[in-house]
């Protein structure tokens, strides 16, 4: 992205943001060198009510609008809000600047009288930022509120000459489904890693079919930045692989929540001291996280009886250091603070964290974080957290029950975890596209069992990489794979189960376990 080597090694992402902005012009930056936000308004899907209109902005270099009849929008996504039951953001693209965007909206797709106006978020990349040339992408996101627990709605997006409500385009049209008001038996899916490509693609084919109620995209999203590494050199990176991305992943998020948190890959510092504007132009996620400037990837959301805790591990990561620290703590004390609401809520059987650098893995690529083992696993292990999460580790792996850096107990391929009294079990599911790493040790995954005792592996430490012999690496499997979670609630005092299933590319399964926990 244009800062030097030897001058990316020594800088916090803040800082490179702020050198890139130097050396581009005045002029560079007046041409729209930021992300700019439309008004926040999005309008609130009330029945009998008029929404507000959002006025659309725009970065320049300004783009005159085309004809919109000859302008179709693509990479439709959703988005839970803070209340899955009640809200949710449609969010998509168009490739170049149309007038006057909305959303239509009702319970039936012959009736879609509901039209709401849609905020523009544009998003300028210069070029020498990059790959490409001068590069303007245009992102729209209609905010919806007080819709009905537990409803299937159907919508269509649009903009002038473009209208989804006409005949010949309600092949255009999407659906979603909100969460319930009650406990009741589901399924959601995760990954990490996806990427553009084949593999991602074919992984985005087999989702539909487990019929998820949401999607959890554990960081690394679409890799605009091949490296990852946090500095801003110039490493290919490229925006419009974005639209790659959301174009591909549109035959799922169109109609399943995509729920993403950011990993190493999605540090783009052009936009943002942060490294996050880009992401923040392209999503709207939750905003009850505990520092919406500095972390916007961190927020809580429940459905049914399940809480989903989406955390950002670049601001504990040693390994990866550019946002080292960039919440001054506020996200532990918050992700404490949401541990407890959650595990008081009568109404929560299960809490499942999700984020991208993992606490427990064997990869010879990254292995270990020991930023999150020192942060967070104590707080995992102290308010029992039933499932973590994570990617970063291009493979599938899936530890025993661990307490105090130990196994607690072996947890074979079948097995049942107990974690209010055992411990916790994580999984690395970061096999979603990109290319995938290697093990120390052979794969042993279902039907193909090579169990080891001690496995070779190193954690990433202030200090460096420092190497540990484990014995809770439990399921090994490198090629493609998700991972599906059916959510079984049940009366009071009997065990509620998470039923956790990995899945390959080709749709055998690889691993399955159970975690139990008596209802409330």
């Amino acid at each position: 992205m244009g800062v030097p080597d030897e001058l990316a090694e020594r800088m916090s992402m803040a800082e490179q943001h702020e050198y890139l902005h130097t050396k581009f012009s005045r002029r560079t930056m007046i041409r729209g060198g930021t992300v700019t936000l439309g008004a926040v308004v999005g309008g609130a899907f009330v029945p009998g009510a008029v929404a507000q209109a959002a006025t659309p902005t725009r970065t320049f270099p300004a783009t005159e609008s085309v004809d919109g009849a000859l302008v179709a929008p693509f990479g439709r996504h959703l988005a839970y809000g803070n209340d899955a039951r009640t809200e949710m953001t449609v969010s998509w693209q168009v490739p170049v600047a149309v007038k006057k965007p909305f959303i239509r909206i009702g319970a039936r797709p012959w009736d879609l009288s509901r039209k709401i106006e849609a905020e523009v978020r544009t998003l300028y990349t210069p070029a020498g930022v990059g790959a490409s040339a001068d590069h303007t992408q245009y992102y729209l996101h209609a905010k919806l509120s007080h819709l009905r627990p537990g409803q299937t709605y159907y919508y269509g997006v649009g903009h002038q000459g473009f209208d989804p409500a006409e005949p010949h385009l309600a092949g255009t049209l999407g659906t979603f489904t909100t969460a319930p008001a009650h406990k009741k038996p589901f399924t959601f899916t995760a990954f990490g890693d996806q990427g553009v490509g084949y593999h991602g693609l074919a992984n985005d084919s087999l989702l539909l079919g487990q019929n998820p109620a949401f999607h959890l995209h554990a960081g690394d999203i679409a890799y605009a930045d091949p490296a990852g590494q946090g500095k801003s050199a110039d490493t290919g990176f490229d925006s419009r692989v974005w639209d790659q991305f959301l174009a591909q992943t549109e035959s799922v998020a169109k109609s399943v929540p995509w729920m993403v948190s950011y990993g190493n890959h999605d540090m783009e510092a052009w936009y943002s001291p942060n490294g996050y504007g880009g992401e923040e132009a392209r999503f709207t996620l939750p905003d009850n996280g505990p520092d919406k400037k500095h972390l916007p990837g961190v927020y809580s959301f429940v459905h049914g009886n399940t809480a989903i805790i989406s955390l950002d591990p670049n601001d504990v990561s040693f390994e990866i250091p550019a946002n080292l620290g960039i919440s001054g703590g506020t996200q532990t004390t918050w992700f404490e603070g949401q541990l407890k609401k959650y595990r008081a809520a009568k109404d929560i059987d299960f809490i499942i964290v999700f984020f991208h650098h993992c606490a427990y893995c064997t990869s010879t690529a990254h292995a270990s974080e020991g930023g999150v083992r020192q942060e967070w696993v104590p707080l995992f292990e102290k308010y029992t957290v039933d499932l973590i999460i994570n990617g970063h580790n291009h493979q599938y792996e899936r530890t025993d029950v661990i307490k105090g850096d130990k196994v607690a107990k072996k947890l074979p391929i079948g097995g049942t975890a107990y974690p209010e009294t055992e411990g916790v079990v994580y999984v690395t599911a970061g096999a979603a596209g990109r290319s995938l790493y290697a093990f120390s040790a052979p794969d042993s995954y279902e039907g193909h069992l090579n169990e080891q005792e001690s496995v070779a592996s190193f954690i990433n430490t202030k200090d460096g990489k420092v190497n540990e012999t484990v014995a809770w690496s439990r399921v090994r499997y490198l090629n493609y794979s998700f991972l599906r979670v059916d959510v079984e609630p049940a009366a009071k005092g009997h065990y509620a189960k998470l039923k956790v299933s990995g899945i390959a590319e080709t749709g055998d399964r690889i691993d399955h376990f159970t975690v139990a926990r008596r209802a409330k």
